[in-house]
């Protein structure tokens, strides 16, 4: 009995786990959400991007975790409350290039660093980040 148990506990652990179930979760994300813009508003390395942005940012804030939650596994809020996201054809009324990929890029490195995320979770979140970050570029740099 015990070895089948031992070899359940395996089979549950080698299931690989989503970004989601690797950040900790809702709270995790709802936290790393608020970090990333409280930097964007702050630090004049992001002006850029936070120039993007309406104020007072609590419907961006909102809308970024609902999108998040469910681009990195987890519910997906935001297809619940808005549809498909159109992430792109939402984002194209704004000018985003390289500049702005890469401003938003660092201040979620910047988050997640403050979050104390370890070193092989931020790649691999980095990494996503950078997939749809680029392929939100619509202007020649």
């Amino acid at each position: 009995m015990s070895e089948h148990n031992t070899e359940t506990q395996t089979d549950v652990q080698a299931e690989p786990q989503t970004l989601y179930e690797m950040m900790g979760g809702g709270e995790r994300l709802r936290a790393l959400v608020d970090r990333f813009y409280d930097l964007m508003q702050l630090e004049p390395d992001f002006a850029g991007i936070h120039a993007m942005h309406p104020v007072p940012n609590d419907s961006s804030r909102e809308k970024t975790f609902m999108f998040l939650s469910g681009w990195m596994g987890g519910p997906d809020l935001y297809i619940e409350r808005y549809g498909h996201p159109r992430l792109r054809a939402r984002h194209l009324p704004f000018a985003i290039g390289s500049a702005e990929r890469d401003q938003w890029l660092r201040c979620m490195a910047w988050a997640m660093e403050d979050l104390g995320y370890d070193d092989a979770l931020r790649v691999r979140m980095m990494n996503s980040f950078f997939q749809t970050a680029d392929w939100m570029r619509n202007k020649p740099d």
